[in-house]
């Protein structure tokens, strides 16, 4: 693949996947309020129960995503991503089905996060994986940070959209805008043109031997534990908050959705800054340096929301935290997709992006399983703060390893010969290999 005139501007089958992430990304910020607001007003749940959702959404990310990423490295990974489009479309129609019917309840919404987030395990893993064989290796910042454009410009758009449509048409029926932004999206991947190489012989390989061996590489790779480590631990303690962040906004802060989403869209804007800033931060600071300042800032910000006083004053502040923590977030998840994808080889794209998923986002049922816990023993407002604080701490495994001295993306390492050993092995050599890393106990 030769770089073209003009960038990933000129990249057509880029510029067609681009689009189809944007109205996809667009649609889901619909769902993303609307879902836990139908558990939150129309079925009149508790706290709990509304965190129940996002861990049963996520809870698949722990169950599905390690075989998934040995996979996805087996077949063509353009065919993942449609037939993970094209499920969730299905899954999600089923919802204003249910409530135009009169027969929706919250088993039915936790059985349809649950099925969607296994398909996004698979897409996520295949779309990580599909993007170093679409584009050139020094184009992976630009991009992942055009990617990240789409996801802040649909967070600045998405949230009051979804507000208005839930006040204008209800709730379950604003998830039709998402079920057709998925189908969309499968379109223009459909319409990319350019194939991929095949990697493996599958009549070659084994399910548990591929799936080993992409967490030997991860758990024993100096830069991919210490970034597992820090991203695991950042997605658990924000979770924590976000889990019951809507329902302290509605019943303690008196606000609408119209009023969340729009804190919600106010506060993208620190993230469509992140994007178009990372590029230039990792120039300036380096890899590493860039790497440590995202993730330094992204979590104490959410110590602002307990203080907000109730009324149109807590949109500000709402926006104010979201901001800062999406900016640091997201300047953070460029150097760290693109660190990863640069120094991987080809052949385990699919297997080391599924082995940290599993580490990285499995974490997230459990921050929001921890955080309904801590709201009905202790309040909302303690879980909130036990968020804030548990998430600053996650830098700590970034300074403490070799990335903190990165200025470029290294090149990519041999991978070790296979090996089918036991996990107790696998984490044993990451922690006696001498590369200065975090150790995996750490974990």
């Amino acid at each position: 693949m030769r770089r073209r005139r003009g960038g990933l501007w000129s990249h057509a089958d880029f510029l067609k996947l681009w689009t189809g992430q944007s109205i996809s990304e667009l649609g889901s910020q619909v769902s993303q309020l609307a879902v836990p607001w139908i558990a939150l007003t129309t079925l009149k749940s508790s706290a709990f129960e509304i965190a129940t959702l996002g861990t049963l959404q996520f809870l698949p990310f722990v169950l599905f995503t390690l075989p998934a990423g040995v996979w996805v490295d087996w077949v063509p990974r353009r065919l993942v991503l449609i037939v993970g489009d094209v499920g969730r479309t299905v899954l999600l129609a089923t919802i204003p089905l249910a409530y135009g019917l009169g027969v929706l309840t919250l088993w039915q919404l936790y059985v349809v996060v649950f099925l969607f987030g296994t398909l996004t395990v698979f897409f996520d893993v295949a779309y990580q994986s599909y993007l170093p064989s679409l584009i050139d290796r020094d184009a992976l910042v630009e991009g992942n940070s055009k990617l990240q454009v789409t996801v802040s410009g649909a967070g600045v758009a998405g949230p009051g959209l979804a507000g208005l449509l839930i006040r204008v048409a209800t709730a379950p029926y604003a998830i039709l805008v998402d079920a057709v932004s998925f189908l969309v999206s499968g379109g223009f991947t459909f319409a990319i043109r350019a194939r991929e190489e095949t990697h493996v012989n599958r009549q070659d390989r084994h399910l548990m031997a591929e799936l080993w061996e992409g967490l030997r590489y991860v758990l024993g790779h100096r830069y991919l534990r210490p970034q597992a480590i820090s991203t695991g631990s950042s997605n658990f303690f924000t979770n924590v908050a976000f889990a019951i962040l809507l329902v302290y906004a509605h019943r303690r802060l008196g606000l609408s959705s119209f009023a969340i989403g729009l804190a919600f869209s106010l506060a993208a804007f620190g993230w469509m800054l992140g994007a178009s800033v990372a590029g230039r931060m990792r120039r300036l600071f380096g890899v590493g340096g860039a790497t440590i300042i995202g993730s330094a800032i992204s979590g104490p910000s959410l110590l602002l929301i307990p203080y907000a006083p109730r009324g149109d004053v807590a949109i500000l502040i709402i926006a104010v935290a979201e901001a800062v923590s999406g900016f640091g977030s997201v300047v953070y998840n460029i150097q760290q997709v693109s660190l990863r994808q640069t120094i991987t080889p080809a052949r385990m794209q699919g297997r080391m992006n599924a082995t940290m998923r599993f580490l990285v986002w499995g974490t997230i049922p459990l921050g929001s399983l921890t955080g309904g816990a801590l709201a009905a023993a202790f309040g909302l407002r303690t879980a909130i703060f036990v968020g804030g604080i548990g998430a600053f701490f996650s830098v700590v495994p970034i300074v403490l390893s070799p990335i903190r001295s990165l200025r470029d993306f290294p090149e990519p390492e041999p991978v070790p010969a296979l090996s089918v050993e036991p996990l107790a092995t696998v984490m044993a050599d990451a922690r006696a290999s001498g590369d200065g890393g975090v150790a995996a106990s750490a974990e």
